[in-house]
């Protein structure tokens, strides 16, 4: 029993300070573990016949003789609609990776395969696009790379007239990207960043959904924040081009927002925000109110019920928005005041609820943003606090423990601003809610609702009353012998038993 070992509890040195560094830490794995959770994946443009995406048509393995006979018939076949035929019996046996190895094996075969490409028959050209888009999507890079004397080609025709074939070439060169590295070494100093900054100007949907892949998988390259984001050289850099400036314009909410585009440049957004080069630059050029203004956006689309595929854009503009918000250049250009508090902070609880009923894996998201909106600013604690959204709030902690500890840290940032917040806080459905949180058998949980309690009786003594009344130090009877929170548990024992 606690009275037994009274006699040897020691006060131990636990302030807000500390406090607060143990939250830092913890959003630091957080943010870094954000970095690391990539989108790496391949495109694959199959939509010109049924029969081709597998609808009631088995495709054929070629063997190395089929393919010999389909390259020579595409070359010099006697009529443009017989050489038309063998590459699209060619481009259906690359479907098959066996297929695949044999076309790259089999030698002169990439040269020919070229030749058609820049021959000036458009459906040729055509046919031996989507045979490289095939060959793109191997996920063994020896094939990729096999495609390298292609590239500069494809390069070359997204300054084209035709949006399709731009279209195509950008997703080819999407899938080639992020599977070679040597690719990347051969795009770069060709060209592909003022190439791909040209292509965001273009007035076709679908150019701007495939450009935004294929700058995607450009930016997800683990060169990317040494070599290709830095503004080293106009001429590979990409926040040395328009780019940055032309992606938060499609990012605007308004009739001409497209989703399907604006969660590809949000994403394209979110890793060149994680590189951590230069985001002062983003929120000079705006970054934080165009993201500001989709997350309303976002929030009114809920309350329309037009929902559908709304989490695909949610989760890269919330993080997006939580990095941006960890930078020191937010307070010296006025990035939180670019946010408007309340507004913000309603549109958040509004998608917080949206998630909680559709899409739980991204309440995390929107807690974190949340924490790093409440963590160094005081006004949005005030608007959380304004707006009773404290109760909304602890309704969450039931879900997960991930979501537990998140919400308990944004609680921690509101009780740490001091005793006019602590004072909101408490009384109210929080005492209630801690004691189930010391209940639960996840020590990070634990642990954190133990800072929580530490803050609320620094700030406000009348708590360590209640808790006490409400059997707080049976409560945490169960966690003294944890190791990760013996400290902790006696030190809030000692706080609670001696004011």
């Amino acid at each position: 029993m606690w009275s037994r070992r009274l006699g040897r509890l020691r006060p131990v040195v636990c302030g807000v300070e500390e406090l607060r560094r143990r939250r830092r830490e913890r959003e630091a794995a957080l943010r870094k573990a954000r970095r690391e959770q990539q989108l790496v994946s391949k495109r694959l443009l199959r939509d010109d016949a049924p029969e081709e995406a597998g609808e009631g048509c088995v495709v054929a393995i070629l063997g190395e003789t089929e393919v010999q006979q389909f390259l020579r018939l595409a070359q010099r076949g006697t009529e443009e609609k017989e050489r038309e035929r063998a590459l699209v019996s060619l481009r259906r046996g690359l479907q098959h990776p066996e297929t695949q190895q044999t076309f790259i094996r089999l030698e002169g075969s990439m040269r020919i395969l070229v030749g058609l490409l820049t021959s000036n028959q458009a459906l040729l050209q055509l046919e031996a696009a989507r045979c490289l888009h095939e060959l793109s999507h191997s996920e063994q890079s020896v094939v990729a790379e096999a495609c390298l004397p292609a590239t500069s080609y494809l390069l070359t025709y997204l300054s084209g007239h035709s949006s399709d074939f731009i279209e195509l070439c950008l997703y080819t060169l999407g899938n080639l990207i992020v599977e070679s590295e040597a690719v990347r070494r051969q795009l770069l100093p060709q060209g592909i960043v003022p190439a791909l900054a040209a292509c965001i100007q273009s007035p076709h949907v679908a150019v701007l959904e495939a450009l935004g892949y294929a700058l995607s998988q450009l930016l997800q390259a683990k060169e990317a924040p040494e070599k290709i984001i830095p503004p080293a050289s106009a001429s590979s850099s990409i926040l040395a081009s328009t780019l940055p400036q032309h992606m938060l314009q499609l990012l605007q909410p308004g009739p001409k927002l497209n989703p399907g585009v604006a969660v590809e440049f949000a994403w394209c957004l979110h890793y060149i925000i994680c590189s951590q080069v230069n985001n002062a630059l983003l929120i000079t050029h705006g970054a934080l109110s165009t993201l500001g203004l989709l997350l309303l956006d976002l929030a009114g689309a809920v309350q329309r019920t037009e929902a559908a595929g709304l989490e695909l854009l949610a989760c890269p503009v919330l993080r997006c928005l939580s990095n941006l918000l960890t930078e020191a250049a937010v307070e010296t250009v006025g990035g939180q005041t670019q946010l408007r508090d309340e507004r913000v902070m309603a549109a958040l609880f509004i998608l917080l609820q949206f998630f909680l009923q559709k899409q739980p894996s991204l309440l995390p998201e929107g807690l974190w943003l949340l924490n790093n909106l409440t963590a160094n600013c005081p006004s949005f604690c005030t608007s959380l606090l304004s707006l009773h959204l404290i109760e909304p709030l602890l309704e969450l902690l039931p879900v997960s423990n991930v979501v537990s500890v998140m919400v308990l840290t944004v609680l921690c940032n509101v009780a740490e601003k001091g005793p006019a917040y602590c004072q909101q806080l408490w009384p109210g459905p929080l005492l209630p809610s801690l004691l189930n949180t010391l209940a639960f058998s996840d020590t990070e949980v634990v642990g954190q609702s133990l800072e929580l309690l530490h803050l609320l009786f620094l700030y406000q003594p009348e708590a360590i009353q209640a808790f006490l009344q409400h059997s707080g130090l049976k409560a945490l009877e169960r966690h003294q012998e944890e190791a990760q929170l013996q400290d902790r548990v006696h030190a809030l024992c000692w706080t609670a038993l001696h004011g």
